[in-house]
């Protein structure tokens, strides 16, 4: 019996605990007067910052590949921004990283004519020392001439880029691969 009336007095206060807690749900089932005042609650919970007192040590020097093989211009942007996010870090904590972004099969499409913004990001990266290798055999592959791709040089021009990933991680770099 005691078992049983615990258990429904847990069942009981999760059920009010649930009833309490405002939910992104909670707007569809309240009258259309209230559903704003509802969301307006949730959101700006959900969109206020506070700056936490992070305590880390320097990150030190860091060598990092990033493959990109995707022409998803979302995951293309979502890489450059982590790039030049974590470059930002790594200085701020009295660290180095040196970052190659290695582009092979669909990646290559990132430096076809790449609209303004996608080009300031890529200048100002490039400033900040990361270097921006190209797969041949892609290049082969697709019929791309790299002097049609945006600030392509020769010496930017690796073998394979497959192969390129592998080879940089030997020599003790990073693969850094967030959503491929």
């Amino acid at each position: 019996m005691q078992v049983h009336n615990h258990l429904a007095l847990t069942l009981i206060t999760s059920a009010l605990t649930l009833l309490a807690v405002p939910s992104a749900f909670a707007a569809d089932a309240m009258p259309a007067a209230s559903a704003p005042a509802a969301a307006a609650v949730v959101e700006a919970k959900s969109s206020e910052y506070v700056k936490p007192n992070i305590k880390h040590g320097s990150y030190g020097k860091l060598n990092i590949v990033v493959p990109l093989t995707s022409d998803d211009k979302g995951i293309q942007g979502m890489k450059l921004r982590n790039i030049a996010n974590g470059l930002k870090a790594v200085e701020s904590w009295k660290g180095k990283m040196n970052v190659t972004v290695v582009l092979y099969a669909k990646g290559v499409t990132l430096l076809k004519n790449p609209d303004e913004q996608t080009q300031k990001k890529l200048d100002e990266l490039r400033k900040q020392g990361v270097q921006i290798k190209v797969c041949d055999n892609t290049l082969r592959e697709q019929g791309i001439d790299f002097h049609n791709l945006y600030h392509v040089v020769d010496a930017d021009i690796v073998p394979s880029g497959f192969a390129e990933v592998a080879y940089l991680q030997a020599q003790k770099h990073f693969v850094v691969d967030p959503v491929n």
